[in-house]
């Protein structure tokens, strides 16, 4: 495996622009030639402490340039990379150490603690703060291994919906496919300034908004971590063109603004992004009202990116519910529960190939085999696509509400609620029912003290739904549990209907 590939194209552009910004975080600059030395000078440290091509390290901090120059030092050595998520538990990152076989950790002071507890269960695991690498010790240099040199470069942990995490495995050829994919989608060049206030122990703050934005030339502003109003000045101070982020971020954002009385227009800004959980018709609209900008939606998965979004150079809108057309190099089958291919306009599941695909889950070549249906992923999306070529999501498999033997998209539920007035934000599942099998609950967060009673909210949703989606039980709640990627936690609101249903019937 060539390991250049990923630093090709930033190494390209360097040739002849040395001097443009690269990477910027806090008071810390670094141009395209600095970015390189320094990606250089960090392999070769890692090199002169036993780290190899048959090696694996990983990260464990919040936002820093130090977990970029450690992901491209390690596409150098042609070794392994993980981006540990700062928020997991020291058990959580033990679990992560040992499957992954890790060789060395690098955290940051803050997450020091965390990093000790979790080293301390893996004996065989070395590991330092960024700036003390020098005394690492005891790595013997796997170099002189008798064992292959991996292809893999990049392994990303993602919860499932029961037992351990997904080890999802990529190499390099993924990462630049992917990225070049989405520059040519959003129409990415030198002179964009991208704003990651992803967490980069994520795909979508790494690869997505990160290295496809050097791959392109163009600058990041990395900050430390989401926060609004620090986020509304980097976009102001650094005259920045894109963002990518979760519709909770938009949605605080927006608060921010509402409960300051300020007026910030975003209109200089090319390209806002949401990912990672549905945006609702509400707070798109709300917030190109407030900003002067719509938000685009993109679809991508950890395992397959990207998958659709809105073409920068396409001038037809973006009709209404869609999630925008399929990305380059992508394919897609949509089938119904034979695997039969269905017509336009017609729901099934979506099979998906993207230009970055997943090697598979590592050390579950079971999972692997489950997931994939010849070459393409099965996504356990729900969805459908119109003769214009726009693509739509219903919902999720599992997520299915079946009422009765009618299949209930929570999703379609959820965007009726949101667009009362009353409602703040709005989550939907499916719970038991004697009678119907499952029926339609939501839990509401309302705006204020005076909302809307819950009869009224069920009368509203009768005029919209038909009468088997028309939530049987509204719930009001003075917030929903988010998940580490900021999506409502349904697993953990379906557990609060256990516990209050128990409560109620003791």
């Amino acid at each position: 495996m060539n390991n250049n590939m990923l630093t090709a194209d930033i190494e390209a552009y360097a040739l002849n622009n040395r001097q443009h910004v690269a990477l910027r975080s806090g008071d810390s600059v670094l141009t395209y030639g600095q970015l390189l030395e320094q990606v250089d000078e960090l392999a070769n440290r890692l090199k002169d402490i036993g780290i190899g091509s048959n090696s694996t390290v990983a990260s464990l901090c919040e936002n820093r340039i130090e977990v970029i120059l450690l992901y491209y030092a390690m596409s150098r050595i042609g070794g392994t990379f993980i981006s540990i998520n700062p928020s997991l538990t020291a058990p959580e990152v033990a679990y992560i150490l040992d499957h992954a076989s890790v060789t060395l950790l690098l955290h940051d002071e803050k997450m020091r603690m965390a990093a000790e507890a979790a080293a301390a269960q893996v004996p065989t695991v070395r590991k330092a703060i960024f700036e003390d690498l020098g005394s690492v010790g005891g790595i013997e240099s796997s170099e002189k291994s008798t064992v292959a040199s991996t292809e893999i470069f990049q392994i990303a942990y993602t919860s499932g919906s029961t037992g351990k995490p997904k080890a999802v495995a990529f190499d390099q050829v993924a990462e630049v496919a992917g990225n070049q994919s989405l520059i040519d989608l959003w129409g990415m060049t030198p002179d964009d300034v991208t704003v990651v206030a992803l967490p980069l122990g994520f795909l979508y703050g790494l690869s997505t908004a990160s290295s496809m934005t050097l791959q392109a030339g163009a600058e990041v502003v990395l900050m430390r971590r989401f926060h609004p109003r620090e986020v509304l000045e980097a976009f102001v101070n650094h005259k920045a063109t894109v963002f990518h982020g979760v519709p909770t971020m938009f949605a605080m954002m927006l608060e921010y603004v509402e409960q300051n009385d300020m007026h910030i227009d975003l209109s200089f800004m090319r390209l806002l992004v949401s990912a990672g959980a549905p945006l609702t018709r509400e707070l798109r609209d709300r917030f190109e009202v407030k900003f002067n900008k719509k938000i685009d939606d993109y679809y991508g998965l950890t395992e397959v990116r990207p998958v659709f979004g809105r073409f920068a150079d396409d001038p037809s809108p973006v009709p209404d519910g869609a999630i925008g057309k399929a990305a380059p190099g992508v394919i897609i089958k949509i089938v119904d529960a034979d695997g039969s291919e269905v017509k336009d306009g017609e729901v099934g599941e979506l099979l998906v190939r993207a230009p970055s695909t997943t090697l598979g889950y590592y050390k579950n070549p079971e999972l692997t085999a489950a997931t994939f249906e010849s070459g393409l992923m099965r996504t356990g999306d729900l969805g459908y696509r119109d003769e214009n070529g726009f693509y739509y999501l219903t919902g999720r498999i599992k997520d299915i509400i079946i009422r009765g033997g009618a299949n209930i998209a929570p999703a379609e539920v959820e965007e009726t609620i949101a667009t009362h007035p009353d409602v703040k934000s709005v989550s939907v599942i499916g719970v038991p029912d004697e009678k119907f099998g499952q029926v339609v609950a939501a839990y509401v967060v309302p705006r204020d003290i005076h909302h809307i009673s819950k009869e009224g909210l069920v009368e509203y949703c009768k005029v919209r739904l038909a009468d088997f989606k028309v939530p049987s039980q509204i719930y009001w709640s003075d917030d929903l549990p988010l998940g580490v990627t900021g999506k409502v936690d349904k697993k953990a609101l379906l557990a609060r209907w256990t516990e209050e249903r128990a409560s109620t019937h003791a």
